[in-house]
């Protein structure tokens, strides 16, 4: 039945910065289609991982600051230690930095650019890796941005970090798929999130995101899930190197 192919029953996903918002929303996502969850946070997960168990699946905790990629080779040992194998990674981790291009710092450009695109690549390959070593293939979701396909004002660091994402996405894609690697990504539009209280509070700006978008309303972490278990299941063994935008119609307009 096509239902099966969508099930992740003694699945292993690593998900990166799922303690709040979007990376929540997609973990537990993840744990309702079957999978057990090895999240990787700087903050507790306690609210993640209440979540999870309480769909009746694994979380283990491990915390690290990604924007030092040292640490990545050993959270991926850590989570095959813990669960015996992994099979699925969600690149979630990210910043943002605000500021008009002509003022922008050298700093914001490059902590920015290290978490959001650097950590990216290299928890990637650190988990190709491991499902190198498995024979078993596996599933890599990045999580790109609108800003992949567009170029934003006054965020410089993230629109390049975004765009870069979808290429690599790409660029790992057309390495590792005769591995039976899939790598592919996501690309929320303007989601509801801590990230965007601001701009939602803002009501001339929050009315001028609504008329552009087609489904007339912000997205919600939910909205990520139906797209994070398709990417992390058996039905979609045939895509790669593909962004899907979710973004209630934005990029239509």
């Amino acid at each position: 039945m096509i239902l099966d192919s969508f099930q992740l029953a003694g699945k292993v996903a690593i998900v990166t910065g799922c303690d709040t918002g979007l990376g929540q929303g997609m973990a537990c996502a993840l744990a309702q289609a079957g999978a057990d969850i090895v999240g990787v946070n700087v903050s507790d997960p306690k609210d993640t991982s209440k979540r999870v168990e309480a769909l009746g699946r694994r979380f283990m905790d491990l915390r690290a600051n990604l924007s030092d990629i040292g640490c990545i080779e050993g959270l991926v040992a850590k989570a095959k230690t813990l669960s015996g194998h992994v099979d699925i990674l969600v690149n979630n981790a990210g910043i943002i930095r605000r500021e008009d291009a002509i003022k922008f710092s050298e700093k914001d450009w490059d902590d920015v650019i290290d978490l959001n695109l650097k950590s990216v690549f290299f928890f990637a390959q650190a988990a190709a890796r491991q499902f190198m070593a498995q024979g078993t293939g596996g599933k890599i979701i990045n999580v790109a941005s609108m800003l992949s396909f567009q170029g934003g004002v006054r965020v410089p660091s993230y629109t390049a970090s975004k765009s870069g994402v979808m290429g690599i996405t790409r660029l790992m894609a057309n390495e590792w798929a005769s591995h039976g690697i899939n790598v592919n990504a996501i690309a929320p539009g303007y989601m509801a999130t801590n990230n965007t209280a601001a701009i939602r509070a803002d009501e001339g700006r929050n009315a001028a995101i609504l008329d552009r978008i087609p489904a007339g309303r912000w997205g919600t972490p939910e909205d990520l899930g139906g797209p994070v278990v398709f990417l992390a299941s058996q039905a979609s063994d045939y895509i790669n190197g593909y962004t899907v935008a979710v973004d209630g119609g934005w990029l239509a307009r």
